[in-house]
């Protein structure tokens, strides 16, 4: 397996490198565009009758203003977490008019999302509900144990803008509040998109994501005029130090290659953007200029959602992913393999901090780009991982939502490249319940750790996307 001139290292020394890996002088990339200067708004009140509950659930055993103590205690602190402005209603909601004027508020404030918890099943609690679903807002109901039957919930169960945690569990309402947070910075996002000779500002249609074109010339010549610093050598040394191996690609190949992201980052700031995405092979193929591949996985890293070939719906996938789950994906080529029923993804870039941004990174050895070119970062997926595909589907049209591809499974290898051909990041996985994938919908899916496969359906079904689960 090891190359003439690989470098080992043990597991201490690479925890050391983690730690240290942004105090050598590297500069620390961040979103530099309009979402990362949005704070998203939501709306938050509780709903129950006036006066004691008696027979009817939740029942006197329910001790309704401890519960809104604890909730709007959890509340402020989820808020405070992640970086959200909610303004909760002074009092509950008592009855059908003072529902009726809080939405009427709610619809001219036109906050990113509204919360509303309901201690009581009786009387005006779920009228209230469903009344802030019709606002065309965005609404997570949490219903506490004792304030739902399943004839409640049914109704809205598949409703468009509609997220209902029927639990004691507050932590599903507290991803109902991350979801809200999330389809405001998607609308408020910008990439930078490095494409053909025009510049322009439009927008992704329904969704909103600013999109900002950048002739693709334009990463050419900031890469001739981008001196290779201190900083470009040092952020090159730390690769070849934590890489296990070396199998490929020179010295001279990761700098180029790091240098790259230096041009790719100049230019996210330059232009004010939170994510970006490259015509690469189009711009760069025929010249002798680093593709992208070490500058993208380092940006994925770093939160930066970075796509590959200028693919508008793997943009808003990364982007998604990163804000819900707060962890990079990798965009693939999928090939289905027919004799273990399992999709493979292949592509030449991937993060390495796969299992979060605040997480230790995944193993890597450096390798060639499978054009036999340039310097890629291979990092190996735990086999046995559970793991999530995901893809959005964008439509042309303003009115007409876009679908997403949703999948769940578990890694089952690394597929070693060479001696098979194609990208040499190379993963297959087993998803579940699919065992032809021959005719596998989408490309360029997004493969992700965990299994969020519910949690995806119900970001969907609030901001009106087409879950189409496989």
């Amino acid at each position: 397996m090891a190359a003439a001139g690989a470098t080992a290292i043990g597991p201490s020394l690479l925890a050391g490198a983690i730690r240290t890996a942004d105090s050598s002088g590297a500069k620390r990339i961040a979103p530099a565009g309009p979402a990362s200067r949005y704070t998203a708004a939501i709306s938050v009140a509780f709903v129950r009758r006036k006066g004691d509950y008696g027979i009817r659930w939740p029942g006197a055993v329910y001790d309704g203003e401890a519960a809104r103590r604890n909730y709007t205690e959890q509340i402020e602190k989820e808020s405070k977490r992640l970086g959200v402005k909610v303004a909760i209603r002074p009092e509950p909601i008592y009855s059908t008019a003072e529902g009726d004027e809080w939405l009427a508020q709610a619809k001219t404030e036109k906050p990113d999302g509204l919360l509303v918890v309901l201690l009581d099943r009786q009387m005006h609690a779920w009228p209230t509900a469903a009344r802030a679903v019709e606002t065309n807002i965005p609404t997570v109901i949490f219903a506490p144990v004792g304030a739902a039957f399943t004839t409640n919930t049914a109704p809205l169960s598949k409703k468009v803008g509609a997220f209902i945690a029927s639990t004691d569990n507050f932590s599903q309402a507290a991803y109902g509040m991350k979801t809200l947070r999330a389809g405001a910075k998607l609308r408020e996002m910008r990439f930078v998109v490095l494409r053909g000779k025009e510049r322009k500002d439009t927008e992704v249609k329904y969704l909103g994501t600013k999109l900002r074109y950048v002739p693709a010339a334009s990463f050419l010549d900031e890469y001739d005029q981008t001196p290779r610093t201190g900083e470009v050598k040092a952020i090159a040394a730390e690769y070849m130090k934590n890489a296990t191996r070396i199998s490929g690609p020179t010295e001279e190949d990761v700098l180029n290659g790091v240098k790259s992201y230096v041009v790719a980052r100049n230019i996210l700031e330059r232009e004010e953007g939170d994510g970006i995405t490259m015509d690469c092979l189009g711009a760069l193929g025929a010249t002798k200029v680093s593709l992208p591949c070490i500058a993208w996985s380092r940006m994925l890293d770093h939160g930066i959602p970075a796509a590959c070939e200028a693919d508008l719906g793997a943009a808003v996938t990364h982007a998604l992913v990163q804000y819900l789950f707060d962890r990079p994906g990798f965009q693939q080529d999928p090939v289905a393999d027919t004799s273990n029923d399992a999709l493979i993804g292949a592509h030449c870039t991937c993060p390495t901090r796969l299992n979060g941004f605040s997480q230790p990174p995944e193993s890597y050895y450096l390798s060639h780009h499978h054009g036999m070119r340039d310097a890629v970062p291979r990092p190996m997926w735990r086999e046995g991982q559970r793991m999530t595909v995901a893809i959005v589907g964008l439509s042309n049209k303003d009115k007409v939502p876009p679908h997403m591809y949703i999948s769940s499974g578990t890694v089952m290898k690394n597929i070693a490249v060479p001696p098979s051909g194609g990208c040499v990041v190379s993963v297959m996985v087993k998803l579940d319940g699919v065992d032809d994938c021959l005719a596998y919908p989408g490309f360029h899916q997004i493969f992700f750790y965990g299994d969020y496969k519910k949690q995806l359906r119900e970001y969907c079904q609030l901001f009106g996307i087409e879950a189409r689960v496989v």
